[in-house]
């Protein structure tokens, strides 16, 4: 019982909070490893400057979900962004929805 009531809670969280349940998703999947919401750059860039980068391109979550798990470099420097082949597609597709609508 106690774990149903539980449950609900998180799904209610998640439903009513998209943006922080899509943050507590990068944070399980370890994104915030190398990236941050807004603010200075670390190893990848911050959340917000992707979005600005891509806002307006209608090819831009199916070019970043590929980036996501295929990996990729040059774009913005020279550190590679490893691949995150073991991540989920529905949660690669979540977080790059999360990412572009940053602001």
């Amino acid at each position: 019982m106690k774990s149903l009531i539980l449950s609900a809670a998180i799904l209610t969280f998640a439903v009513a909070s998209p943006a922080r349940a899509s943050e507590e998703l990068a944070k399980k999947h370890l994104c915030t490893t190398c990236h941050v919401v807004k603010g200075t750059k670390t190893i990848g860039p911050a959340y917000i400057d992707v979005a600005k980068k891509y806002a307006g391109q209608k090819d831009a979550e199916t070019k970043l979900a590929e980036k996501v798990k295929k990996g990729g470099q040059g774009v913005w420097g020279q550190v590679p962004m490893p691949p995150n082949a073991a991540v989920p597609e529905a949660d690669i597709k979540t977080l790059v929805k999360w990412v572009l609508s940053t602001k």
